[in-house]
């Protein structure tokens, strides 16, 4: 059963309109909706902002039978050559916000946790070749950075550059990942970049959303035409 998750209506909306057989499954903080893509039994729903939600709501996904997790929507750039519309696919993810360092904890690092969740390769290479399909869209891996804090400024984006070698920043992926790593479950994050830390997050975020609803379909639903014929 693969899961599909995005923080906002937005991000899964178009995907919620094609799903065949949809049925609504109430869960403690979170409605799933299972139900067939493309021939594909999967799990779809929105999970909420931040890593709390994140985290709870990939915890249901698990418990209802998810074997595979796809985070997908937006994010902010922080490698200085993404630009808005670029589409990056994690190579793993860190939690930014995280700080132990008076007890010798590198940044980043929960007690008792690795320092990084790496993303399944295979979903990683399926993600990769099917976002590659876009026209005048750059795709690129690289590591996602989460934390609670929506990073808007061009010092908050050299931080997570200098300090992680962050290629984007949001708010979930590093949850779900962390979540999903536990659970021996394979995962793969893939953020649409809708700004660039320059200031101008709230015009650029606003004008994007329709675009990465789009972007979100054609990735997903390449996806699981690729992994559907997989042998």
């Amino acid at each position: 059963m693969l899961a599909i998750i995005g923080a906002m209506d937005e991000e899964i909306e178009l995907l919620l309109a094609d799903l065949q057989g949809r049925e609504d499954l109430g869960f403690p903080g979170v409605t799933l909706h299972r139900g067939v893509l493309d021939g594909v039994d999967v799990l779809l729903t929105r999970g909420g902002i931040g890593k709390v939600n994140a985290a709870m709501t990939t915890t249901q996904l698990l418990n209802a039978g998810a074997t595979q997790v796809i985070f997908t929507g937006v994010a902010g750039g922080v490698h200085p050559e993404l630009r808005v519309g670029d589409i990056v696919v994690s190579t793993d993810c860190v939690q930014h916000d995280v700080d132990v360092t008076a007890l010798g904890y590198a940044v980043g690092t929960v007690p008792g946790e690795a320092p990084a969740w790496a993303a399944d390769p295979e979903l990683r290479a399926v993600a990769l070749a099917s976002a590659q399909v876009i026209p005048n869209v750059r795709v690129v891996e690289g590591r996602v950075a989460s934390g609670d804090q929506f990073i808007a400024s061009p010092e908050g984006a050299a931080r997570l550059l200098g300090t992680f070698g962050a290629a984007c920043a949001e708010m979930e992926g590093a949850a779900v990942a962390q979540v999903c790593a536990k659970a021996g479950v394979p995962f793969v994050v893939i953020r649409s970049v809708s700004d660039t830390a320059d200031g101008g997050a709230q015009v650029d975020y606003r004008e994007f959303m329709p675009r990465v609803a789009r972007h979100a379909k054609t990735v997903v639903r390449g996806m699981l035409a690729r992994l559907s014929t997989a042998p």
